[in-house]
């Protein structure tokens, strides 16, 4: 029995964990950088609702390390992100947007990998996502990578 309760407690800390060091880019734009500071190199520019999770934090608490869709972990001002809600990304080459939860519901459009979201709700395995212009659709659960 107590084994049971310890795994429970460590699984229950993994899930916080992992919900806490979920991050949203705030800004209309940021840039990635291969380390702590504007001295370093951009890896890559993103946009605003791009999802990422902290896996550090630099030595001056000014920058954290985050992982990306494709796992990669690059560098961002603290600034630049929130945790005050979830995003969501393309992690397919290109998925249908409806407007509503099924494939029954008319399709919006199509948008392409690494095209990001802020998360407004669920309905079963369909999220209604949000882009930085308003555009309200839902997306299978299956082509994004949410955080």
């Amino acid at each position: 029995m107590r084994r049971i309760k310890i795994v429970l407690c460590i699984v229950f800390l993994a899930l916080t964990a992992a919900h806490t060091n979920a991050l949203c880019v705030s800004a209309q734009k940021a840039n990635l950088r291969t380390g702590p500071g504007t001295d370093y190199e951009i890896a890559w520019g993103v946009y605003k609702y791009m999802p990422f999770v902290k896996v550090g934090v630099s030595l001056s608490g000014e920058w954290y390390a985050v992982k990306d869709v494709d796992s990669d972990v690059n560098w961002i001002h603290k600034s630049l992100v929130t945790d005050r809600y979830r995003c969501a990304v393309v992690k397919t080459e290109e998925v249908n947007v409806r407007t509503g939860p099924g494939t029954k519901y008319s399709k919006i459009g199509v948008v392409k990998k690494y095209y990001s979201f802020k998360v407004i709700g669920t309905k079963g395995i369909w999220v209604k996502v949000k882009d930085e212009w308003n555009n309200v659709g839902y997306i299978h659960h299956d082509y994004l990578w949410v955080r």
